[in-house]
């Protein structure tokens, strides 16, 4: 019994690790797609796309349970307007605006980087969910080590607007609140069934603020640059982020917070800046000093403190 509860968080860790790396080149893909697209067409180009392939995907493979589609509950309703109002949508909002209010990106990334911190708050008050020592412990281990990553080599450290920060919490608090509904869904709902309805949801607030904001030039628009060698960067960066980034990672990630719990789970959402890093060397020469190298070795001690489980207290018998 014990092994196979063992097997199926390993199995959580890896498809948690996994779905870190893919959102971790999610930043880049964002950028070359902004380059051409304005925010509410790019969101609205990555998630119609996304919703229509995983339905195609829940009616070939229904006798499959992570990849199956059923039908939502009316009773379940509020439950995923919920999730899917907190994420992506008021996610994005919030992340944009926060952006748009702190004049340094390094501080921006430090604050939406904290959705740990307040994970085990969160899921204590709502979910009554156990957090242990190895829990604060390894998050706090894992935080410092975001933060050195963060703000070692930045220069720019001036704040801005004051409402940055506090908008910056806000989206990581909505990040955390779908998590929690993630974790509260039915057991009947496969992973692809609660990202598929929140998914869609989320596009019901986008869509009519995007043709408020930019839909008719949008559309006007792509016929003239659709040729353009930026355009086809964008529309490539955008494909990755439809497929594996809103698809394959968020379900990855549903599969395994349902295992591990909304503590551990969130803990890995420190390691996605490690990895961007690790790319940004790799692939665009950017220098590494010493101290991101700390950083990175910070965050995965504090990763495999915080997985550590508690031995149970064994009262011998009299």
């Amino acid at each position: 019994m014990s092994s196979g509860r063992n097997n199926t968080q390993y199995v959580a860790i890896i498809a948690l690790i996994v779905s870190m790396i893919i959102w971790s080149v999610s930043g880049i893909a964002i950028k070359h797609a902004l380059v051409v697209f304005p925010p509410f067409t790019m969101i609205v180009l990555r998630f119609v796309p996304s919703v229509l392939l995983m339905f195609l995907i829940g009616i070939v493979r229904r006798k499959h349970s992570l990849f199956c589609l059923q039908r939502m509950e009316l009773k379940d309703l509020p439950l995923f307007l919920i999730a899917g109002f907190c994420q992506p949508f008021l996610y994005y909002m919030l992340e944009t605006f926060a952006f748009d209010a702190l004049n340094s990106p390094t501080i921006a990334e430090t604050l939406l980087s904290t959705s740990p911190l307040l994970s085990p708050i969160f899921a204590a008050l709502i979910l009554r969910e156990r957090v242990t020592k190895y829990n604060i412990i390894g998050i706090l281990v894992s935080t410092i080590g975001v933060f050195a990553l963060s703000m070692v080599g930045s220069k720019d450290f001036s704040i801005g607007s004051f409402w940055g920060i506090p908008l910056a919490f806000a989206a990581v608090s909505a990040a955390v609140v779908d998590s929690i509904m993630m974790r509260k869904a039915p057991a009947k709902y496969s992973s692809l069934s609660f990202v598929f309805y929140t998914q869609l949801i989320s596009l019901c607030f986008f869509i009519p603020i995007w043709w408020i904001k930019e839909g008719p030039e949008a559309i006007c628009q792509l016929p003239i640059t659709i040729y353009q060698s930026e355009t086809q960067i964008a529309l490539w960066s955008i494909a990755y982020l439809t497929v594996f980034a809103s698809v394959i990672a968020f379900i990855l990630f549903c599969y395994a917070l349902r295992q591990v719990g909304v503590t551990q789970a969130n803990a890995f959402n420190n390691i996605r800046p490690a990895f961007t890093a690790l790319w940004m060397f790799l692939f665009f020469n950017e220098m590494l000093p010493v101290g991101k190298w700390i950083g990175m070795i910070l965050i995965i001690v504090g990763l495999f403190v915080c997985q550590k489980q508690e031995k149970p207290d064994i009262t011998p018998d009299c």
